[in-house]
């Protein structure tokens, strides 16, 4: 699992912060709480890149009761879409990411 941005959170229920990998640095990055969701199933934040849709995030509880964001961000420019979660590590706001191992064959 690897940090690729910090975050503040807001009082306004949005985040904000930095991108970074090797191949993406985005300095400015919000996460947008959606307040028209079309069902349960819409996201709850959209997250931007300056004035660019970047992705989507979704509300979660992991097994451990701790609450998250289930993130998915996508642009033509990445060879895949990147799924990473928005967590909280040493009271600090970290979006995580690790590699799919993808399906196990027997």
């Amino acid at each position: 699992m690897a940090t690729i941005g910090t975050f503040t959170a807001h009082a306004d229920g949005s985040f904000s912060g930095a991108i970074r990998t090797l191949t993406i640095d985005l300095k400015t990055v919000q996460f947008r709480p959606v307040t028209d969701k079309a069902g349960d199933k819409s996201p709850d934040f959209r997250v931007f890149a300056g004035k660019a849709e970047l992705g989507a995030a979704w509300k979660k509880t992991s097994r451990e009761n701790n609450d998250y964001l289930s993130v998915k961000l996508d642009d033509p420019s990445f060879a895949a879409a990147i799924n990473a979660a928005l967590v909280v590590i040493d009271g600090a706001h970290s979006l995580v990411w690790s590699r799919s191992n993808g399906p196990k064959e027997d």
